[in-house]
């Protein structure tokens, strides 16, 4: 089995990861928490498939469980969905001493999670992800957030789980597209950590390769983005660094209304921050190119339409990570070596056409 433990100043939490994991799930949490109600939510993809035998362990081990299930896609990312969940909630009689469990990918786990925060101001929360992408990335961090209109995860909070539990075998669930959807937010990790990670992802020539390595994959790039959140949690430092690629990923991944998978926006942008900032004699020389290799060998997309055009430069001005008239971009120098390089808002057309 492996494990990443998160240790941070209000809290500590265990990752852990193994093929299997699904079938003693229950009595992993029975060790976590004492008896309680338990909110099971998930979705209609992942309901049909793990609903059932998470249930099962659950009541095996004394938990009563509720279930509920939300419909699948970033739409149920919304207030009302937020609300139906809390008034279900709250019919079953849920106190601040029962917990939240979010079975699913990452729009399961940052619903339930963003639920489990203001519910009584705060009840427990376990994530068990089942898509790589959470896997890897959404379900370690204590990030939570709805959405609001266009505007992508605007409303949320910082709230961490008592436990993460990873089953890769999910993976065989999931459709080749999805797999290498998260696999884009693991190259990126892998370019931000080191040379060593990246050599790993010179191994990778397939979505099957993903497969197979996916318990190293997620031990290392969670065991990344654990050591860059307890070195700053609320997002004021370091934290910053994982927006790579995200900068021109976010745009047009609002831009293309569902037709870009998060993952695959994030490879595109990453490919393209790369070039500015090779071109700019800042980042290696050939670099962008074996990121763009690496992406397209399990046929993530490293081109769009949609970059350079008026409401691309738009969605990045509004971004909100936007500071003070400042976006911070980040880049690798080279594997390993990640900077934040800051620009004024107002010159964000010009700088990506130097």
């Amino acid at each position: 089995m492996a494990k990443v433990e998160v240790n941070l100043p209000q809290t500590k939490y265990t990752v852990l990861i193994e093929e299997g994991l699904l079938d003693r799930v229950g009595s992993l949490i029975g060790k976590q928490w004492s008896s309680r109600k338990i909110a099971l939510i998930t979705d209609t993809n992942v309901g049909p498939l793990y609903q059932q035998q998470v249930v099962d362990q659950l009541t095996s081990q004394g938990f009563t469980v509720c279930d509920y299930v939300v419909k699948a896609g970033e739409a149920s990312k919304a207030w009302p969905v937020v609300a139906d969940l809390a008034t279900k909630m709250a019919a079953d009689h849920f106190t601040r001493s029962d917990g939240v469990i979010a079975l699913g990918g990452g729009v399961v786990g940052d619903l339930a999670g963003f639920t489990a925060s203001i519910y009584m101001r705060g009840i427990s929360f376990i994530q068990i992800p089942t898509s790589l992408l959470a896997q890897v990335d959404s379900s370690v961090g204590g990030k939570t957030a709805i959405d609001l209109g266009e505007a992508k995860n605007i409303i949320g909070t910082f709230y961490q789980p008592d436990a993460v539990y990873i089953d890769p075998l999910t993976l065989k669930t999931m459709t080749d597209r999805y797999v290498a959807e998260g696999y884009g937010e693991i190259v990126k990790t892998a370019a931000l950590d080191s040379q060593d990670f990246w050599h790993l992802i010179q191994q990778i020539n397939s979505v099957d390769d993903i497969r197979a390595h996916a318990t190293e994959l997620s031990q290392r790039s969670i065991g990344y983005k654990a050591r860059i959140v307890m070195e700053d949690e609320k997002e004021a430092g370091n934290r910053q660094l994982l927006n790579f690629g995200h900068t021109m990923g976010h745009a047009i991944e609002l831009l293309a209304h569902g037709d870009l998978a998060h993952g695959e926006a994030v490879s595109v942008g990453m490919v393209h921050i790369m070039q500015v900032f090779e071109d700019l004699g800042l980042a290696r020389i050939g670099i962008t190119a074996e990121i763009k290799d690496r992406v397209s060998v399990v046929g993530l997309p490293t081109e769009s339409a949609l970059l350079g055009t008026p409401d691309f430069y738009e969605k990045i001005k509004n971004d909100k990570k936007n500071k003070n008239g400042t976006l911070n971009l980040v880049y690798v120098e080279d594997y390993g070596k990640p900077h934040i390089h800051g620009i004024p808002t107002d010159s964000v057309k010009e700088f990506f056409k130097e």
